[in-house]
């Protein structure tokens, strides 16, 4: 067990944030642990006593304002040494820290500012050509003429702004002047506040959207979050002084739980470059082109599985990139420390092998609820969290087969999209296919193709496609009609998941159908 001073000294036994700050900075001081390069900015970069001395200032300037225990405070930034260091200010304090995507528009930031309760907001100023003072102003035009103490009806709990730079709105304060006002705060408060943050306590609350559902948000605690970046830095297995690239956004837990913090935890270096894998052509929650599947292979195992914001990323693991005449998401041979699963029925109930079911999760590092949302509505009455993933146990191994959501019910059997996908693209000239259900009087739905050609410039031959499906797949999978569509034409949601919902509403009109 674990001594009150080993918690305080130790990356690799802290059970708190606070806890994790103090004890990377003792044990790797002026070590390099984050560094942000870019063709168009300015390198930056901190060390782990600066991002525990930075974090801080900022830190003693939200206390001194009146922010503690409790208190939702949102924050606005790239992937860079600035997004650690504001993370750690919110959270060593026991306020609970809302990261909030680069990429949202204005109509949805407003949204969600309301659902997330926040009483205020420090964004960066510019980041990838936007200014996120001019983006406030946009999705809440109030800001233009309102006063630094906020009162504006669709934003009710929202009272204070800050940013950095000339120009600022009067709606918004400086963050130098912030971090000024926290010098009354002194070294012997700020520990004892530390102190008093607790594993119990809320440390993040992750706002996450998928391929159909509006956006949530998902609360997690320091103990959880510590507990998934001890096992996901012996997974990883990132060495002290050694650089690592983060590919994924920190907003979101992918970048948060896979680069920063075991990295922080090991001493590692965590680079940051301008554009992430959300900003690249790869679009997430689809089943990928071989080429895309041909890079990832490159990589060693373990071959990641499913995860989600709920989980604290991946919570499976595989010994291959992808199994035989399987979608693209890798066999789970393996599940993580702290997890139990279930492959269940529409009762809760363990299917049996061979047969289908939804993934069912439950554990200490799995959410602790949904902001505002009932328990019930998606965690069943023994504590298990419903995925929405519908998986096949084959013996020791579980396959995923798609989204429960995705799932499309033609002439009265069960078609898994990302099945019918991984045949399309498996055939010549075919670089991607979305696939999806609309209403049909006779078949219930009727199985639809979105097909983007691997030469953009290329006319692709669709009776000739539907033959080799015929060839290949149960013939009520085979898709009944297909629109040609060019790569960029592909709709994306901000956090650059395929839209279901826009690509259905896309093939009605073009095949001139009701979409529901």
């Amino acid at each position: 067990m674990n001594s009150e001073s080993d918690v305080w000294a130790d990356p690799r036994a802290a059970k708190t944030f606070p806890q994790l700050i103090r004890a990377a900075a003792a044990a790797y001081g002026d070590d390099l642990a984050i560094r942000l390069t870019g063709e168009t900015i300015p390198d930056e970069s901190a060390s782990f006593n600066e991002l525990d001395r930075k974090s801080a200032e900022i830190a003693r300037g939200l206390v001194a304002c009146g922010i503690g225990k409790g208190a939702r405070v949102g924050f606005i930034y790239g992937n860079s040494p600035s997004f650690a260091i504001m993370l750690a200010a919110i959270a060593r304090i026991g306020a609970i820290a809302i990261p909030i995507s680069t990429m949202i528009r204005a109509n949805e930031l407003v949204r969600v500012l309301r659902q997330s309760d926040v009483s205020g907001v420090i964004v960066q100023r510019r980041f990838l050509n936007t200014d996120y003072v001019e983006r406030l102003c946009e999705a809440l035009p109030e800001l233009r003429e309102s006063g630094p103490d906020l009162r504006i009806a669709r934003t009710p709990y929202l009272r204070w702004l800050v940013s950095t730079g000339d120009g600022l709105p009067a709606s918004f304060g400086d963050l130098g002047a912030l971090v000024a006002g926290g010098a009354p705060v002194g070294e012997d408060l700020l520990r004892e506040i530390e102190a008093e943050v607790h594993p119990t306590d809320q440390m993040v609350e992750i706002y996450t959207s998928g391929s159909m559902a509006l956006p949530k948000g998902v609360r997690h605690s320091h103990g959880p979050v510590l507990f998934r970046t001890h096992y996901l830095r012996g997974m990883i297995g990132q060495e002290r002084g050694r650089e690592y690239g983060a590919s994924l956004p920190m907003f979101w837990v992918g970048g948060l739980m896979m680069y920063l913090l075991p990295g922080w935890e090991t001493g590692a270096v965590t680079l940051c470059t301008e554009r992430t894998m959300s900003n690249s052509r790869i679009a997430m929650g689809s089943t990928l082109a071989d080429e895309d599947l041909a890079m990832l292979a490159q990589q060693k195992p373990p071959f990641w599985g499913l995860g989600m914001s709920e989980t604290l990323g991946p919570y499976s693991y595989g010994d291959e990139v992808r199994a035989p005449g399987r979608p693209v998401c890798s066999p789970m041979d393996h599940f993580a420390d702290g997890y139990e699963i279930r492959i269940a029925d529409e009762n809760d109930q363990q299917v049996a092998d061979g047969e289908i079911g939804e993934m069912q999760v439950r554990g200490y590092p799995l959410a602790s609820g949904l902001h505002k949302v009932e328990q019930s509505a998606y965690y069943t009455p023994d504590g298990y969290y419903h995925t929405g993933d519908m998986c096949l146990i084959d013996g020791s191994r579980v396959h995923f087969i798609g989204r429960n959501g995705d799932m499309i019910k033609t002439a009265g059997s069960n078609v898994a999209p990302a099945e019918v996908e991984m045949e399309m693209q498996a055939l010549e000239g075919i670089h991607n296919a979305y696939v999806v259900g609309l209403p049909d009087r006779e078949r219930g739905q009727l199985l639809v193709a979105a097909v983007v050609p691997r030469d953009g410039n290329a006319t692709l031959d669709f009776g000739a496609i539907e033959a080799m499906l015929r060839q290949r797949l149960s013939g009520y999978k085979v898709p009944r009609a297909y629109v040609q569509i060019a790569r960029e034409e592909v709709p994306l949601l901000h956090s650059n998941k395929v839209s279901r919902r826009l690509i259905t509403e896309m093939m009605a009109e073009r095949l001139g159908r009701p979409a529901a």
